[in-house]
């Protein structure tokens, strides 16, 4: 079932055309919506009416779709839901709306009559492609009135805008602002369009001078340097691409040593060192500028003299310092080659002509010299690549006469792995111990390495033992790569240090073996930790012997202690009987 409604149907003025009957009377009738909305606008009553309940709005939504269910009293439905479709007839209910508070467009000073210069775009909310919806536009005011009126049009029903009576000029009138009026069959609403008259290109550049004169500069003036101020006008609107000025060098700068900078508020240009000038490349640079608008002329407006001027540059000689044709050199070399070796060479030139002698700088290993003439640089010493994998040194260029200028460049000397060191174990493993007495065969892990440069899967040694004697004891077992493991082959072992030897080979090219001694006590284990007793241990005295060390050390200070006490004594008795003597001595006349 399918119906129409119009828009503006208010609540419960409107019910549908057919009503939902039962054929049996005690039905029970509902509705049920198809989809969630904010708001459900109808209703049905017990004799199957269905109602408006809220008022309708097509811009909202503009068809609904339903069910009408009938149950019996117990509420079991009696039928199939019934599916109902209310589409909702637009009215014009709504006037046009501006597309924005002010439109702008622009003109050029030269467009010609019947030109479109813009588009208004009003819009109306009501359906689409109906006598609703349909809108027309009319100019009502025109600000300023200068030239004259009516100098736009619009289109009435596309609102396209045209320039109407002549050709503008945007010195007379910068600036329109029209009122425009949008109505559609009931409704009108006023919007407002501002025109902004573009200044069009008809004026070119002209130097104040056309020749600069001349100037002379030194070879060796800084890069960045200002060395000449040049100036033209446009007569253009200002700041604006029409009168905004350019400038470029057409001639006598082939290689780009010059540059200019131009100044957006006044327009001048400031003629500037870019690259460093070469008084052996070009002594004298013949300059011609030209002023030219980012903005293109209009058709009937040419570039002419007025818009070049000319400058004469002349470079002056300095002696320059030998020029490395590269600031890093580089080379790469086995680490194995023989000493006397060519391992790389460098080039430079003197501006100037004069021979260059090399020397080297910062060999802090001795292991290169070059050839003072040539530049080619050999090998002097063994190398290692272990010590030093990147080489770097610098290399001197020294004019030979003139000034004895010298410039510096970086040789970097490269050097390839070869297999010469043999592997190693990866620490000193000290502490590796198995409790006495050996209740079971026991392991222990080691690991190696070695101090090549190694593939990216990384080293793969094999593991041996060192001794053939020693294979009724000892087994050494490969884990991966870089780690084996020891193991006893029986648990007969004395009470004492044992040093095994171990031969690992790295499978190079070529094959480098290396023989480690790993150390393993056998001793008696106190919670787990090694213990072995003091008289059993080198260097350190018995508990007699410390006993015998104390009481000798005890007796010795005793006599020391007695022989003093005498002394003592005995120089006291000496003291008194040299008194007494002195007392009986007669007195002489």
């Amino acid at each position: 079932m399918s119906c129409t409604f119009r828009s503006t149907t208010k609540q419960g003025q409107f019910h549908l055309p057919q009503k939902v009957r039962w054929n049996e009377p005690g039905a029970h009738y509902s509705l049920v919506e198809k989809e969630k909305l904010p708001r459900f606008p109808f209703s049905i009553d017990q004799e199957g009416d269905i109602y408006v309940n809220q008022p309708l709005d097509r811009e909202e939504k503009d068809s609904y779709v339903f069910y009408a269910v009938a149950k019996d009293e117990l509420g079991k439905p009696l039928a199939f839901p019934l599916q109902i479709h209310v589409k909702v007839n637009d009215i014009n209910d709504n006037p046009p709306t501006c597309p924005s508070t002010m439109t702008i467009f622009e003109v050029q000073e030269n467009e010609k009559i019947g030109s479109n210069i813009g588009t208004l775009a009003a819009h109306d909310m009501d359906e689409a492609n109906t006598i609703n919806s349909v809108l027309e536009y009319r100019i009502v005011d025109q600000t300023p009135n200068s030239p004259r009126e009516g100098l736009f049009l619009v289109q009435t029903y596309t609102g396209v805008f045209q320039l109407a009576l002549q050709s503008l000029k945007k010195q007379d009138t910068p600036q329109y602002n029209l009122t425009v009026e949008v109505s559609d069959k009931n409704f009108k609403t006023l919007c407002h369009v501002q025109i902004n008259v573009i200044d069009i290109n008809d004026q070119i550049p002209i130097f104040e001078k056309s020749d600069y004169g001349n100037l002379t500069l030194a070879e060796d003036t800084a890069v960045g340097s200002t060395i000449l101020v040049i100036q033209a006008t446009d007569a253009d609107e200002p700041f604006t691409g029409s009168s905004k000025i350019l400038y470029r060098i057409t001639q006598g700068d082939s290689e780009g040593r010059l540059g200019i900078d131009t100044d957006p508020q006044t327009n001048t240009g400031y003629v500037m060192i870019k690259k460093p000038l070469d008084f052996e490349t070009a002594a004298i640079h013949n300059i011609v500028f030209q002023a030219e608008n980012p903005e293109p002329l209009v058709s009937d407006v040419k570039y002419n003299a007025s818009s070049f001027a000319t400058f004469n540059l002349f470079v002056t000689d300095v002696n320059e310092a030998p020029q490395f044709s590269q600031q890093v050199f580089q080379a790469k070399v086995s680490e194995d080659v023989a000493i006397g070796t060519k391992v790389g060479n460098v080039t430079a030139k003197d501006p100037e002509g004069l021979d260059i002698s090399y020397s080297l700088r910062g060999d802090m290993r001795g292991w290169l010299k070059i050839d003072p003439v040539t530049g080619e640089i050999f090998s002097v010493a063994p190398l290692d690549r272990e010590a030093e994998s990147l080489y770097r040194v610098q290399v001197v260029a020294t004019e030979v006469g003139g000034s004895s200028l010298s410039s510096i460049a970086g040789f970097h000397l490269t050097l390839t792995d070869v297999n010469d060191n043999p592997p190693r174990l990866v620490k000193e493993y000290t502490g590796l111990h198995f409790c006495y007495p050996l209740r079971e065969a026991g392991s222990l892990i080691f690991e190696a390495t070695d101090d090549d440069q190694q593939s990216p899967r990384g080293p793969h040694f094999t593991f041996s033992l060192g001794s053939e004697s020693l294979q009724n004891d000892w087994e050494v077992s490969k884990i991966n790569g870089t780690h084996a493991r020891l193991s006893t082959k029986h648990t007969g072992f004395e009470e004492r240090l044992y040093n095994i030897p171990i031969l690992i080979n790295d499978g190079g090219r070529p094959p480098l073996e290396g023989t480690v001694s790993l150390p393993v006590t056998f001793c008696t284990c106190v919670e787990g930790s090694c213990f072995q007793p003091t008289d059993h241990q080198p260097g350190m005295p018995t508990v007699g012997m410390a006993v015998g060390i104390l009481l000798t050390t005890f007796l010795v200070i005793g006599i020391i202690l007695t022989v003093v006490f005498i002394q003592m004594k005995n120089k006291g008795r000496d003291n008194v009987e040299n008194a007494q003597a002195s007392e009986v001595k007669p007195l002489r006349n």
